[in-house]
């Protein structure tokens, strides 16, 4: 089958992509001041890729713009090594988080880079210097010149594990011709749900199927586990443990006016993890200015020294200022409330809590999670609730009746299991690119032919 034509951007875009470069450049500088990985290899986004980079070409291409989607990708990434122990990658991000989580995945012969910026120059430059066999966009980037310099150049590419929220439909609905143009020269997308693939298709995306969530398909850490229950085993007294997981900003004030309101503070022991490195500091600033000790995680003793914990265990609020430790936070903890969800910012992942053995409570924003949520509900491995004052009185009767989150736990194994394979489907869809002799995925014709069996 021959993929269509993908007609380049309406012009308006072309012109306002090119304008808007030295902005983009100027607002990933200003980050870079507190978040200095922004600013390294900035020329990369503008699509200049120096000899510290390998001339890696017929790869696999990944893009995960930040850490949730790396860490989709990194699932997908397991599972092709396993089929395919050979196959190199190129690994692209737009945020500082995606990078330093990726960087936990990349072997040596794989290429770490920023996607640049989508003006059409710099597209067609990244597409030229790499030329991969496929390019797989993970979740929900994307770029109208990213996408047709990539038809043009004859790379197939795939928007997997697809997902799109009636507010991002709506949105993009807005400039129908320029979501009809990038949704549409996709060469192949695979979502997430059925609700999913229906909003795709709305936007002109050709949707090749349902696939699910690669997030389900997810094994946490055993040495994490580990490390959260020898946490546990130290710190843990006769009250339960919650984690205030992934919290995005305005979340904890909102959580420490509640608890302070409900007299909850001291009730349950609590945890902090806010989403964003930047962020640790001022939040332990807007903790202690209220009175609060903090126990930082990056302070914890690294031995098993009682003397040494005291003082972590006497702290009012632990603050998980650490990256790559989700898993042994769920693992300390006896449930969650999930960040992201208590203010509009569409929730967080859930999947990794439950598959760690925390249940969840969730506040009412959860439209970037939308089916697992409710699937999570049902199956009453999950709770949601309308707002944070309800959660923490859950929190409390889970507290006083703990029957339920127990429970939950017990039910977590099954429907995880349930909602598994995401991954394997989306490799037995790769083989017949895969397995090609190189040079063979793509031509320069602009129109690449997909084997009938990928279709």
């Amino acid at each position: 089958m021959t993929h269509p034509v993908s007609s380049a951007p309406p012009w308006p875009y072309r012109l306002l992509s090119a304008l808007l470069v030295p902005l983009v450049l100027g607002r990933v500088l200003w980050r870079a001041r507190r978040e200095p990985a922004y600013g390294q290899r900035w020329w990369q986004r503008l699509g200049y890729y120096g000899l510290d980079v390998p001339p890696l070409q017929d790869a696999v291409w990944i893009h995960a713009v930040s850490l949730g989607e790396m860490r989709a990708a990194a699932i997908l990434l397991q599972a092709l090594r396993a089929r395919w122990p050979q196959v190199r990658v190129v690994l692209t991000h737009s945020t500082a988080t995606g990078w330093e989580e990726g960087q936990r995945w990349c072997r040596e012969g794989d290429v770490q880079v920023w996607l640049p910026w989508d003006s059409a120059g710099a597209c067609q430059r990244f597409v030229r210097r790499f030329r991969p066999r496929v390019g797989l966009l993970v979740e929900t980037e994307v770029w109208p010149n990213l996408v047709h310099a990539a038809h043009a150049a004859g790379v197939p590419l795939w928007l997997i594990n697809a997902r799109l929220s009636e507010r991002s439909q709506a949105r993009a609905q807005r400039w129908p011709a320029l979501a009809r143009q990038a949704y549409g020269g996709l060469h192949a997308v695979w979502a997430q749900t059925a609700a999913d693939a229906a909003r795709l298709q709305r936007l002109g995306a050709s949707v090749t199927g349902v696939m699910g969530n690669l997030k389900f398909d997810l094994d946490p850490s055993a040495s994490l586990l580990a490390r959260g229950r020898a946490w546990r085993a130290r710190l843990a007294d006769d009250r339960p443990i919650a984690v205030l997981a992934s919290s995005r900003d305005g979340e904890e004030e909102l959580w420490l006016r509640t608890v302070t309101a409900q007299g909850a503070a001291a009730a349950v022991r609590w945890l902090i993890v806010p989403r964003h490195p930047q962020r640790f500091d001022a939040v332990a600033r807007m903790l202690q200015a209220a009175g609060c000790t903090v126990a930082r995680r990056s302070h914890w003793p690294a031995t098993g020294d009682a003397q040494s914990w005291a003082a972590v265990r006497a702290a009012d609020v632990w603050l998980g200022d650490t990256l790559g430790e989700m898993p042994a936070y769920y693992a300390l903890a006896d449930w969650a409330l999930m960040g992201g969800s208590f203010l509009p910012y569409g929730g967080q992942n859930l999947i990794e809590a439950i598959a760690c053995g925390c249940p969840v409570i969730l506040g009412p924003h959860t439209f970037n999670f939308q089916e697992a949520t409710r699937a999570a509900v049902e199956a009453q491995v999950a709770v949601q609730v309308d707002g944070m004052a309800a959660a923490v009185r859950e929190a409390l009767r889970w507290r006083d009746d703990p029957a339920w989150p127990r429970d939950a736990r017990a039910r977590a194994p099954a429907w995880l299991a349930q909602h598994r394979g995401a991954a394997q489907r989306l490799v037995q869809a790769l083989e017949p690119w895969l397995s090609r002799p190189p040079h063979a995925a793509g031509g320069s014709s602009g129109a690449v032919s997909a084997p009938a069996t990928a279709r």
